[in-house]
Parts: C-alpha cells; sequence; structure tokens
C-alpha cells in the first residue's frame, strides 16, 4: 500500500475593514448612500463574503490597485453576507455570484465584471470606465484641456 501525502496551500485571507485594505473603504447598508450612490465620480465596489476562497485571492489584487488610483476613484468592498440588508443590496442589483466588481458614476451602476479578475484586467476596467464616463473622470480627476 502507498500513501501519498498532498500539501494544500492556504488561501490567503486579507483583513478587511479598519486595520485592512487602507485604500479600499468597507461599506455596509449603513453607509452605502453616502459612500456608493451620493459619491461624486467614479467608485468600484467589491461584492465579497468570507467564504468565498476567490474573493480571498482577489482582495489582495483589489486593494494594489486601489492603492494605484486611488487619486481618480474611490474603492469599496461590501460583505453581502453579513447582513440581510447587505444581501439586499446585492440582489437589488441583480448580482448571482462574488467576487463582482460594480462600477458606479455619480451612484448609478454602470458594469460590471463577476469573477475574479486580474490585476490588469481591473485596471484596464477603471481606465475604461475613466475614458468612456467623463463625467466620472471629471469629478475624480483634474481634465486638461487642449
Amino acid at each position: 500500500m502507498v500513501t501519498f501525502i498532498i500539501r494544500i496551500a492556504p488561501i490567503p485571507v486579507v483583513q478587511r475593514g479598519e486595520n485592512g485594505l487602507s485604500s479600499v473603504i468597507e461599506v455596509n447598508s449603513d453607509s452605502w448612500e453616502t459612500e456608493v450612490l451620493k459619491s461624486e465620480g467614479l467608485v468600484v465596489v467589491d461584492f465579497w463574503h468570507q467564504q468565498c476562497p476567490w474573493c480571498a485571492r482577489l482582495a489582495p489584487i483589489f486593494s494594489e490597485v486601489a492603492k494605484e488610483y486611488g487619486d481618480k476613484a474611490k474603492f469599496a468592498s461590501l460583505n453581502v453576507l453579513s447582513s440581510h440588508e447587505n444581501q439586499h443590496i446585492a440582489l437589488h442589483l441583480g448580482l448571482m455570484s462574488t467576487p463582482t466588481l460594480v462600477f458606479f458614476c455619480q451612484g448609478k451602476p454602470i458594469f460590471a465584471a463577476a469573477g475574479f479578475q486580474t490585476k490588469e484586467r481591473i485596471k484596464q476596467l477603471v481606465e475604461d470606465a475613466l475614458k468612456n464616463y467623463k463625467e466620472c473622470a471629471g469629478k475624480s480627476t483634474e481634465l486638461k484641456i487642449d
């Protein structure tokens, strides 16, 4: 009889909230309207939950992009399973899976990307949003007109 030992690398866990992801704001149903719906400019929200392994893998990448683009957009995360109210926000937006990134311009959802995204893909999505939705870029960055 042969015995195999298989080692599985743990999924990195990233702390969220006040002590973690300093460039990403943790939002919930209480802060949703103020931080997302009433925000001027581009807001990118990561919808996640603790039991989601792909969410855990996306979190540090999302944080890196937030640090790079923090002067051009607001980055937030919402744990969809932390309360019924948070679940309602996700359901109201028609979200069916996590992780899902939803891009908001002037408080309105403009597009979403479901599933795990690479850093390059998230950066491209942010660039596309800033390019195609000038009203978001105008509120977030200084526009130079020739």
